[in-house]
């Protein structure tokens, strides 16, 4: 057994020799509703802040998602404003920094069910004893359950993202909702989905972009290419995108390929057409792709090509922010939180879901109208500016870790 594991069983026993002497209290304690807005046990700012996501974002072993690179992101900026580590799980322990964020990857968790996007250690307890506020990302996986319990026998402020992502957990069984001191959505669509609207514990936090990183450039030449940016998923509605293109207009798909038989039907509905597939693409091409772009374009849908049913596919539209902040105009479907990211005929325009004609028909104008195209772009630009940085995010969660 590891020193890690040592302190983490070790804790473990502290934990339920807690709960035997304290008898019925602790039993009301663990059941008494979470009330937003306590007073921390320290008082003051929100001091030491632990991130926990269950896999790192990064190209070698981490994890190339949306989830993974909010959470590595919001950490890494919120590092700069107060102690911040982020945990994470992989097969093998490091330790990293980057800027003055620490980071710890826990190696050989124990994977629930099998799930690799469900990983849990005991290791996790020793580092939730170093911090005075836990933020979860993704609230249904066993490792933020844990989270929240050692908070509340610990007096530590624990609060969740749902970030869309998920496996087996308690919360299948029983509502963890309110084990949370807090909850911080990225989008006002995820708190209405969640059924949390109008929850005095429930916040809209948005989610940011590196707007250094992301950031137009006037000498590259725009060279009139639509732009997809994401996961090759049936959800995302690629195949509306694919069909609905006019033959003359090239099309880049970048991203990996989720699903074998998606990218086989997204290639004989691209036969030929000027579509072009890049599935290994860094940050460097990815700035690149998008300030050459005549637009980014994500087309996501409530029900696939083949007829299955997606309830959430959209928690906040990550790809359309990090175009706009490249000064490129952007257009998604009415679907989800899409449209709080987009301002339809001001940055973009917003068209109706499973409706290629309807892209076509848009992408076209935005081809025939450059100066129009132009002024869009400008506007996403400010846009994201005026609501969708890191250091409003970090801001925004600052004030509820603090309330």
């Amino acid at each position: 057994m590891t020193a890690a594991r040592c302190i983490g069983s070790a804790n473990i026993k502290w934990h339920a020799h807690l709960a035997r002497d304290h008898g019925q209290d602790a039993r009301a304690t663990f059941q008494e509703p979470m009330r937003y807005g306590s007073t921390h046990r320290n008082g003051g700012p929100p001091g030491r802040v632990l991130h926990i996501v269950p896999a790192l974002f990064g190209h070698d072993d981490g994890v190339v998602g949306g989830a993974e690179r909010y959470a590595l992101e919001l950490a890494r900026h919120m590092a700069e404003e107060t102690p911040t580590t982020l945990v994470s799980f992989g097969d093998r322990e490091r330790h990293e920094t980057v800027g003055e964020l620490k980071i710890h990857v826990i190696g050989a968790p124990w994977y629930v069910r099998g799930q690799r996007t469900n990983p849990v250690s005991l290791s996790l307890i020793s580092e939730l004893r170093k911090a005075d506020v836990v933020h979860c990302h993704q609230q249904h996986v066993l490792a933020s359950s844990l989270a929240a319990v050692v908070g509340k026998f610990t007096g530590r402020r624990v609060f969740v993202s749902d970030l869309g992502g998920g496996g087996w957990d308690v919360s299948a069984y029983v509502s963890t909702d309110r084990w949370y001191r807090g909850h911080l959505h990225i989008s006002e669509y995820s708190r209405m989905t969640f059924g949390q609207a109008g929850k005095p514990w429930a916040h809209v936090i948005l989610g940011g972009v590196d707007t250094a990183k992301f950031s137009p450039d006037e000498t590259a030449r725009r060279d009139g290419t639509v732009l997809f940016v994401g996961r090759l998923l049936p959800h995302k509605g690629v195949n509306d995108l694919v069909s609905g293109i006019a033959p003359d207009m090239p099309l880049e798909l970048i991203g990996q390929a989720g699903d074998p038989k998606f990218l086989e039907d997204l290639k004989a509905l691209a036969a030929g057409k000027r579509v072009t597939f890049r599935h290994d693409c860094n940050d460097a091409e990815l700035v690149q792709a998008y300030r050459k772009a005549l637009c980014v374009v994500l087309p996501s849908v409530y029900k696939t090509m083949y007829g299955a049913e997606s309830r959430v596919p959209e928690l906040l539209g990550q790809t359309l922010l990090e175009g706009m902040a490249c000064g490129t105009p952007a257009i998604c479907t009415d679907v989800a939180s899409m449209p709080e990211v987009v301002e339809d005929g001001v940055t973009g325009f917003v068209v109706p879901p499973n409706d290629g004609a309807a892209l076509d028909q848009k992408l076209r104008w935005l081809r025939d109208h450059p100066e129009e195209a132009r002024t869009m772009g400008e506007a996403a630009r400010r846009r994201v500016l005026e609501n969708f940085t890191w250091p409003q995010v970090v801001r925004r969660c600052l004030e509820v870790y603090s309330a």
